[in-house]
């Protein structure tokens, strides 16, 4: 009977760890699509009196030359994008260091038998295999010349965001960032999602 609470107990905190780290990951997909409803809005033309004469209004085509001389180019998409791959990746690394507290608080406890330890070091391994994997993707996609990006891992699937390049990703983009996944994850490219963040 104690055996089957301890599992019960190793069984919680698993499934509480896998909760935060969907939701984590379900949060920052809604913060993307406001990141880009913000760079519509900035990289559009407006009506509104208030932004009138206010906002610098730029095509994201326009090339740095087509600022005034001596004034530093716009680029309205610029920040809001950093912003979202520095938000995501700390909200990332914050939900892990609470999930991993909960596994280690649960590991210290010392009613666990040693099935119940082994259970949650295998837990804790595979997080931190996760966190090595999503760092070597978004190293690798990087390398590739893409600006920047975030990877989010889960047992069977894997979802990377990347920043916006000139005219869009295309099929050849895709297809060399889900590469990079499925070389260093052996995850089936089905299993992966590519999102441009603009």
């Amino acid at each position: 009977m104690k055996l089957w609470k301890r599992n019960a107990v190793v069984a919680a905190i698993v499934l509480f760890v896998c909760a935060a780290v969907y939701l984590n990951w379900s949060y920052e997909q809604k913060e993307a699509g406001k990141v880009l409803g913000q760079a519509t809005l900035v990289g559009s033309e407006s009506t509104d009196p208030l932004l009138t004469g206010a906002a610098v209004t730029t095509s994201p085509s326009a090339a740095p030359s087509a600022a005034p001389t001596g004034s530093p180019a716009p680029s309205p998409t610029a920040q809001p994008t950093t912003d979202y791959f520095s938000s995501a990746r700390l909200n990332r690394q914050e939900a892990r260091d609470s999930a991993l507290t909960l596994l280690q608080d649960a590991a210290a406890n010392e009613d666990a038998d040693e099935t119940v330890r082994t259970q949650l070091a295998e837990a804790i391994e595979t997080m931190a295999n996760s966190t090595v994997s999503e760092a070597q993707i978004e190293n690798l996609v990087t390398a590739k010349g893409y600006t920047d990006c975030v990877a989010f891992l889960s047992e069977d699937s894997a979802s990377v965001v990347v920043s916006a390049v000139e005219g869009g990703l295309t099929e050849a983009d895709v297809a060399r960032i889900a590469e990079i996944v499925t070389d260093e994850t052996g995850l089936p490219t089905s299993s992966i999602k590519v999102i441009e963040a603009e």
